[in-house]
Parts: C-alpha cells; sequence; structure tokens
C-alpha cells in the first residue's frame, strides 16, 4: 500500500500494472487506461447489532468471479483494474477481506504475503467484533482471516469449482430453513425446528419434517439438538435419523462433558452432522468450532473466522474466549487421537485409516452412544413468550433484515411503474397516429 502524502490515495498493487487495491476519499473516475469499481454498496454485511464482518462464503464466491470476469475481459486487456473503496471503515475492512481473499484463493498468496500488501504504511483495518449485544472484548483480524480461508482450501472446505451459489443463499434464508454447510459433506449448522411450521414474531420457524428431504438428499445421518425440546425427536428418528441432546443455556459456554460427548458423537458418525440451538449460531457454531479445532488444528481465531465466512454471526461473547481457553487442550487431543489411529493402520481397514489420516478426519475409535438416554421433558413453546432469549433476538433480527433485503424497493416499483406507462403511451401512438398512416399508404398500393 502506497502513500506518497495527506490526502493521498492509498494504493495496493495485487497484481503488477493489472490489479490494485485502494482507499479514496472522493469517487473517482475510470478513463482510457484505468477501470474503477467498488462493491461498497454491493456486497454489504447484514449485522444483527454492531458486528460488520466479515462478508460471507457467497460474497467472496460472487467477488472472485466479479475479478475473474474483468480480468478476462477484452475491453479491459489493456487496462489498469482498481478495486477502491471509500470512508466507512468497515466497509473498508470488508473490501479488504476480499481481495485478501482473492489473493489466497485464486492468485496462491500466502496470508501473510496478502495482508502485508494490504497493510503497507501507515495504513490499518478495524477488526472485526461478534454479533452480541453490547461491547465487544473480543476480535478477528484480516490475517485470521485469510489462514482460516488458506486451511479451509488445504483441507477441501472450500472449493469453488464445486460451490453452489443458488444452494447457499437459498437455503440461508430463514423461510427456507436457516441452514449453512460449515464443512461440506460433515456438518450444517441450522435453526432449531419447531413443533409446527408457522410465522412467529417475525421469523419462520419450520417442522422437523421440512428438513426431512434435504438432509436424506445430502446424506444427514445425525441430529443433535443443543436447546431445550421445541419438538419431539422421534419425528427425526422415525425418518431413520439419529437424534442426541446436549442441552446446555442459551450464550452460555458447554462443560468438557458436552464437548466430549459431542466430539464422540461425532467421531462416530458416519454421514453428515446436522447440529442446532435456537437460532444455530452461538452455541451451535461454538460445538462445531470445537470439532474443528481439534480434527484440523485451526487456532479459536482462525476457526471462529471460518465459521462466521460460512454462517455469519456464530460464536457470541464468551464463546470466543472459551474456544480460546480450549484450543491447546483441543489440539492436544487431535494429536492423540490421529496417534492411537495410526496406531490401527493395518490389515483390511489401512486403507481407510490412511484416507482418516490424510484429511485429518472424523472416526473416533473410542466414542460412546447415546442412543439410549431419556427423552427430556416437551419444552413448550409457550414457554418462551415470557422469557425472550439471545437466540430468539437473533432469529427475529435475520428475519426482519432478510425480508427487508427481499422487499421490491420502491424505486424498482417506479420503474416498473414508469416503464408500463411509457409503454402504454408508444402503443397509443402507434395505433392513433403510426397505423392510420400505414393503412393509407397500404391502400394506396392496392388501388394502383
Amino acid at each position: 500500500m502506497s502513500r506518497e502524502g495527506a490526502g493521498t490515495p492509498l494504493v495496493a498493487e495485487v497484481i503488477k500494472d493489472r490489479l490494485c487495491f485502494a482507499i479514496l476519499y472522493s469517487r473517482p473516475k475510470s478513463s482510457s487506461n484505468v477501470h474503477y469499481f467498488s462493491i461498497d454498496n454491493e456486497l454489504e454485511y447484514e449485522n444483527f447489532y454492531a458486528d460488520f464482518g466479515p462478508l460471507n462464503l457467497a460474497m467472496v464466491y460472487r467477488y472472485c468471479c466479479k475479478i475473474n470476469k474483468k480480468l478476462k475481459s477484452i475491453t479491459m486487456m489493456r487496462k489498469k483494474i482498481i478495486h477502491f473503496t471509500g470512508s466507512d471503515q468497515r466497509k473498508q475492512a470488508n473490501a479488504a477481506f476480499l481481495i485478501g481473499c482473492y489473493m489466497v484463493i485464486y492468485l496462491g498468496r500466502a496470508p501473510e504475503e496478502a495482508y502485508r500488501i494490504l497493510m503497507c504504511g501507515d495504513t490499518s483495518f478495524i477488526p472485526f467484533r461478534d454479533a452480541a449485544y453490547g461491547s465487544c472484548n473480543f476480535y478477528i483480524t484480516l490475517l485470521d482471516c485469510f489462514h482460516a480461508v488458506k486451511k479451509a482450501m488445504q483441507y477441501d472446505f472450500l472449493n469453488f469449482n464445486s460451490f453452489n451459489l443458488d444452494e447457499y443463499e437459498h437455503y440461508e434464508k430463514a423461510e427456507n430453513g436457516d441452514l449453512n454447510w460449515i464443512i461440506p459433506d460433515r456438518f450444517i449448522a441450522f435453526c432449531g425446528p419447531h413443533s409446527r411450521t408457522r410465522l412467529e414474531s417475525g421469523y419462520h420457524q419450520h417442522s422437523p419434517e421440512a428438513y426431512i428431504p434435504y438432509f436424506k438428499n445430502h446424506n444427514v445421518t445425525t441430529i443433535i439438538r443443543l436447546n431445550k425440546r421445541m419438538y419431539d425427536a422421534k419425528r427425526f428418528t422415525k425418518a431413520g435419523f439419529d437424534h442426541y441432546d446436549l442441552f446446555f443455556a442459551d450464550g452460555s459456554t458447554p462443560t468438557d462433558a458436552i464437548v466430549k460427548e459431542f466430539l464422540d458423537i461425532c467421531e462416530n458418525a458416519e454421514g453428515t452432522i446436522a447440529v442446532h440451538c435456537k437460532a444455530g449460531l452461538g452455541r451451535t457454531g461454538t460445538l462445531i468450532a470445537c470439532y474443528i479445532m481439534k480434527h484440523y488444528r485451526m487456532t479459536a481465531a482462525e476457526t471462529i473466522a471460518w465459521v462466521r465466512i460460512c454462517r455469519p454471526g456464530s460464536v457470541i461473547g464468551p464463546q470466543q474466549q472459551f474456544l480460546v481457553m480450549k484450543q491447546a487442550s483441543l489440539w492436544l487431543d487431535g494429536d492423540y487421537f490421529r496417534q492411537k489411529l495410526r496406531g490401527q493402520e493395518n490389515g483390511k481397514h489401512r486403507a481407510a485409516v490412511s484416507k482418516l489420516l490424510l484429511a485429518v478426519d472424523d472416526i473416533s475409535i473410542n466414542g460412546v452412544e447415546n442412543q439410549d438416554k431419556q427423552e427430556p421433558e416437551l419444552y413448550s413453546d409457550d414457554d418462551e413468550i415470557h422469557g425472550v432469549t439471545q437466540g430468539d433476538r437473533l432469529r427475529a433480527l435475520k428475519s426482519r433484515r432478510q425480508s427487508k433485503t427481499n422487499a421490491i424497493p420502491l424505486t424498482c416499483s417506479l420503474a416498473v411503474l414508469t416503464s408500463a406507462l411509457c409503454s402504454v403511451v408508444i402503443w397509443w401512438i402507434v395505433c392513433d397516429y403510426i397505423l392510420p398512416i400505414l393503412l393509407f399508404c397500404l391502400d394506396g398500393f392496392r388501388t394502383q
């Protein structure tokens, strides 16, 4: 990032003489040899409270496609392409996140190199914060995000060659299930089902049956519930799924016993695991993060960054410090787990175990069954009326913001109305003036 003096634009060269990133305080004009563009008002983070990023996986994909298209465009072959952002510090951070991800994913840059390109001189970007209400005492940086993306590529969490943008954007919406893949073919985080499908206090509630077709089509074998019982688990088990309850309070952190049981269940599950709490953000993100830290040796900050890129708003408040505190012990547990797997690398199971070790994957040799546990008492929807939880608030906010996004803007409505009126006027002119003249001419030809 270069800077020649006060008020001078900050410009980082990403690809020599082809692609740059700039912080500009006035909107520039493109010329015959320079093309400027901005995504500040196109790819925007939809916050819950004071959170503002990082942008989600769909936006990273859209941005990378946009850059690749510009670089390959015949009309821009001789132009320098400059992605610029304005004075809003939050939009600066998200713009830098996007082009940094592009450097890591498509240019093969190391996370530190991408970060260094963006941070030269006296440039700084504010770190990202969680979706908790109130003050924040834990942040993740751009470098944490770049490391998360790099490791996601290494472990095949992230593969844009097979990324399904339409599916991601469809199912992340509250009305379509509010679910996201955290690890492809392994973990889905989703909003907690209810006893019946309905619209309640601004957000969509779905019955277990609403999820079953999707789960069946995507090899989900196991469902883990972390919140109080809002539906009968038999509605899933009768459909052939394994179902487990590991309740802990909304906004809190799990006990060591819950973490161990969660990991044991996941390490014994043969297919995809779908995890939910009330909103599928705090408790859900925290326990999936424990699995990622144990089996892929990602740091707490990298793991939080990845989970939020996949499902914005995940891991909230004290759950962040909890993951930092658990990092060392989860890494040791993961090392011991893989050591024991190597001891099993023989005989007819050798190929399967080798594959697990190569991917640092997911079958435990010391897991415990949880199928015969007694069902907890049914938790009535009505109990929530006088005790709104963090999960309730987050779900309501998510539904409202998505409804707002899906609403047709007034300007669009006016544009459609104007277009329709213009069509009517044109048709009236044709019918009232032009058509009679054409008919008169044709009649003249016939009489000759």
